[in-house]
């Protein structure tokens, strides 16, 4: 079965400082005219930080398209520094973030961050052997972001409970997690 859509035009609505958006006319397989609207971002980083204790470093910011505080793992997107290397991201993103570096850095997975409607790829990494950085990397101004650890056992009552519902930190958790099973 053919399910390429055959795009007939697409014309840029939105160029803002984040994203861009799209609006593209499509003929589906079955001949039927349809409208798509995608979301351009550019590929982006998240970390799963493992201290010595075994807990994993978690930040709480505002995130506006939601209203609310979050609890998310350390992300970040590519820029002109990262040169498109995702690993070179995390470092920075890791170092502008948490002022921490990390001896090893594992790439976990990569996948597209909500595939219905956004090209934006995120690549997760842990990274273990945390110590402080020498040389200490800008951070974002408009950024207020609060920093803590939690345990493995305290991170998967908080997915339970509700409190962590950011999906690539819910992943990062699983993850982790199934770590530890045999």
């Amino acid at each position: 079965m053919d399910f390429e859509e055959k795009v007939q035009s697409t014309k840029r609505v939105f160029t803002g400082h984040l994203i861009q958006v799209d609006v593209q006319d499509v003929v589906t397989p079955k001949h039927q005219a349809a409208k798509r609207e995608i979301v351009r971002h550019v590929p982006s980083i998240g970390l799963l930080m493992i201290n010595d204790d075994n807990e994993m470093l978690l930040e709480k910011q505002w995130r506006a398209p939601v209203a609310s505080v979050s609890i998310e793992i350390p992300a970040g997107k590519l820029d002109d520094r990262d040169n498109g290397d995702p690993r070179h991201a995390a470092m920075r993103e890791m170092n502008e973030e948490t002022r921490l570096t990390a001896d090893h850095l594992e790439k976990i997975t990569g996948a597209y961050s909500s595939i219905g409607f956004c090209d934006e790829y995120m690549t997760i990494y842990m990274a273990t052997g945390l110590h402080p950085v020498a040389n200490e990397l800008p951070q974002d101004a408009d950024e207020e972001i609060k920093r803590f650890t939690v345990s493995q056992k305290e991170a998967l009552q908080m997915v339970k409970d509700g409190k962590i519902n950011d999906m690539k930190t819910v992943l990062a958790i699983f993850y982790w997690a199934s770590l530890n099973k045999d």
